[in-house]
């Protein structure tokens, strides 16, 4: 990690930093739209910026070496703010001599990772009893089918989201069934079901949706409820507390899993059984049982996290609309290090990159548009390749339980 780091933060120095040009200034709408507080727009100095944020990511990697070298861990907080200060170097560079509105940026940022962290959990709920969940693209998929479906024709917006986890539920059973009970390859299941879900979506699309859409392709979407008070917070009150229910839904499941798995009794035997299974066994847990459980639960919560693409976003349903999401979602699980705060933070990271090369893209970076489109998915290269250091997933994680 720490020569990713050193690498990354020298590219940060040469080509953001002294390739910026010093007459220049990258300017930052920061106007957050509340009615007693205004910031307006910031103007940075766009060479001298980029020196002095560059030079921070080399001090984070020097931290990482040091640790390293002194044989300790990493601590995540390390990473994860070279990856900040790392893209904040590349916007003032790429910004300079134009103005982006920094608020909308962080707030696509938020809904574009919304999925990605509903992925991420179900990831991290099934990898800590054990169970390597591959059918995260198949489960954000189901839920965006099931869930338009029900919103159409029921005409209830709720009654879509509550049918949502149903969707995911259905699919991680048979990823329960083949995995645990008849201990077929865990990565073979997952595969299968995505493209079992995908060609079952597909075909309904065009059989169904598609030539009846008023019927059964037009739900309604969420609309956004600020909270009171704290959405008047600035710069952080409309990205946070301005948002629909989907996006509220999400705090809570983050909350939530974190306090489940790390400061629970059910937490602590679901951790057990991912480490040690056969020390699980001998004390009284039911290893598959816990298994089973996590697996259905993740995937509720990624069912949950397919709603937000016809019901928080899109308003209708499309074929393959999840492109690839749930495999983005599980880079970001093991970025952050099976932990739903790292996780979180991952994923925000990824939505932003992705939100970035549309954001650049509008006004005319001089950056070539392929490279823009490959932003998101460079960035989760290189978190898995690189920034995330020697991570270990759960002793257990993949291998099936059979009691002797």
């Amino acid at each position: 990690m720490p020569t990713a780091m050193g690498v990354l933060g020298l590219v940060a120095l040469v080509v953001f930093g002294f390739g910026a040009d010093p007459g220049h200034s990258s300017t930052f709408d920061v106007g957050t739209g509340v009615e007693f507080v205004d910031i307006g727009s910031v103007a940075l100095p766009s060479r001298a910026t980029a020196l002095v944020l560059s030079l921070a990511c080399l001090g984070l990697a020097g931290l990482a070496a040091a640790a390293v070298a002194r044989r300790r861990a990493v601590p995540l907080a390390v990473p994860i703010g070279f990856a900040a200060l790392w893209l904040l170097t590349f916007l003032v560079w790429a910004v300079q001599g134009a103005q982006i509105s920094f608020v909308g940026l962080l707030a696509g940022a938020l809904l574009l990772s919304v999925p990605l962290v509903f992925g991420a959990l179900s990831g991290l709920l099934c990898e800590r009893a054990g169970v390597i969940n591959i059918a995260i693209e198949g489960q954000l998929l189901a839920g965006a089918f099931l869930s338009a479906v029900v919103a159409s024709v029921t005409d209830s917006r709720w009654a879509g989201l509550v049918m949502a986890p149903v969707a995911g539920v259905l699919v991680a059973a048979v990823l329960a069934l083949f995995a645990i009970r008849y201990v077929v390859d865990q990565i073979i299941v997952g595969v299968v079901l995505n493209v079992l879900v995908i060609g079952l979506t597909g075909f309904f699309y065009g059989r169904l949706l598609a030539p009846d859409a008023e019927t059964f392709n037009q739900p309604d979407t969420f609309s956004d409820l600020p909270i009171p008070v704290l959405s008047r917070i600035p710069v952080i009150g409309p990205v946070l507390f301005h948002q629909s229910v989907i996006v509220y839904l999400m705090y809570v499941t983050v909350i939530a899993v974190h306090v489940a798995l790390f400061r629970t009794r059910w937490g602590l035997r679901v951790r057990a059984v991912g480490e040690h299974p056969v020390a699980a066994d001998t004390v009284g847990i039911a290893v598959n049982r816990i298994r089973v459980q996590n697996v259905l639960l993740g995937g509720a919560v990624a069912g949950l996290g397919g709603a937000f693409f016809t019901l928080g976003s899109v308003g209708a349903f499309g074929r393959e609309m999840t492109a690839g999401q749930g495999f983005i979602a599980l880079a970001a699980m093991i970025f952050g290090r099976w932990s739903p705060t790292g996780a979180l933070c991952a994923a925000l990271l990824f939505g932003f990159a992705n939100n970035l090369q549309g954001v650049l893209g509008v006004i005319g970076t001089p950056i070539p548009s392929e490279f823009m489109l490959m932003a998101p998915y460079l960035a989760t290269l290189f978190a898995v390749a690189g920034l995330a250091g020697r991570v270990r997933a759960p002793a257990a994680d993949g291998k099936p339980y059979v009691k002797e």
